[in-house]
């Protein structure tokens, strides 16, 4: 027992510094558990897993609807139901199809175009909140689950498309080449969208309620994106201030709509579109698409911890 209590506690000298525990650990090659890898080396493995992505959006999609009887129809008959409300509200009894040509038309595209922008940041916020067995239960680069999210909505909205195709003809839009222009929007508007649902996935992974406040800041967010109303007809008020009209025009839910409707709609001309439309849409694109996943990167190493 004297022994024992005599003994001198250990001195510096006799505690491996952290210094050459790390150099131990570099020379047998161990590595921290769960680091976060370079950001050439975390696009290369998410690039690995490309086959994983779309699998997975693609069985989320599929399992979606699967408790409904009418099945993957919802996929097409939920955005024709809320723009059939939007035209009971918003065309007839506030008016706002009037000196709107092809309103139905212009009306479906809006909102089949922001339901896949809805759509996508909200799958996001829940993307790492929502999938933490997986997350914890497997090692893969966690930016694969909001973009495979964006993915399963993009392909939802490729349904979407169908319909509105088959809308278009049915109240006389002709079939025109600029029809073609449909396609770099879209490619524009889902890195976009997965951007915004990289940025939503790592805050919604830290503070899960952010999921419950968003159906809100979306709603609003669609009222200002000109989904049921004309954007360039408001703006011809000169009443309307210089900034709100910067802040409508650059809104960029409203940009991806309206060169959606100049891509399909013959009645919606290039003078309805904001100046600069296309740097616009790349630009946010850009912002958003790098500027969200570098974002998310950033935090990789704290998914599913805590």
């Amino acid at each position: 027992m004297s022994q024992v209590l005599n003994t001198p506690p250990p001195t510096a000298s006799s505690v491996a510094p952290a210094d050459d525990a790390a150099a131990i650990a570099a020379r047998y090659g161990l590595t921290v558990s769960g680091a976060r890898p370079s950001l050439p080396a975390y696009v290369g493995q998410l690039w690995a897993r490309r086959h994983f992505i779309t699998a997975f959006a693609t069985a989320k999609l599929t399992a979606q609807y699967s408790q409904a009887k009418l099945g993957q129809v919802w996929q097409v008959m939920t955005p024709l139901l809320n723009a059939a409300v939007y035209y009971f509200i918003f065309g007839i009894l506030l008016g706002t199809k009037n000196g709107v040509p092809d309103y139905v038309p212009f009306l479906v595209t809006g909102v089949f175009v922001w339901t896949f922008t809805q759509s996508s940041i909200m799958a996001g916020t829940r993307a790492i909140s929502g999938s933490l067995g997986l997350v914890r239960a497997l090692h893969f680069p966690r930016a694969a689950l909001p973009v495979s999210y964006a993915i399963q909505q993009l392909q939802q909205l490729l349904f979407s498309m169908a319909a509105l195709v088959v809308i278009l003809l049915c109240f006389g839009v002709p079939v025109a080449a600029s029809w073609l222009l449909a396609v770099p929007v879209l490619v524009l508007q889902f890195t976009f969208n997965a951007g915004i649902a990289m940025i939503m996935a790592r805050m919604g992974a830290k503070t899960p309620d952010i999921a419950q406040l968003m159906p809100f800041v979306l709603r609003t967010w669609m009222y200002v994106s000109g989904v049921m109303w004309s954007i360039d007809k408001v703006l011809s008020h000169n009443s309307i201030p210089h900034w709100a009209k910067v802040a409508l025009e650059s809104n960029p839910a409203a940009v991806y709509i309206d060169l959606m409707r100049f891509s399909l709609i013959d009645s919606f001309h290039a003078h309805q579109l904001p100046h600069h439309v296309w740097a616009l849409a790349v630009g946010w694109a850009l912002v958003a698409g790098v500027g969200g996943f570098i974002y998310f990167w950033k935090a990789e190493e704290t998914y599913g911890r805590g």
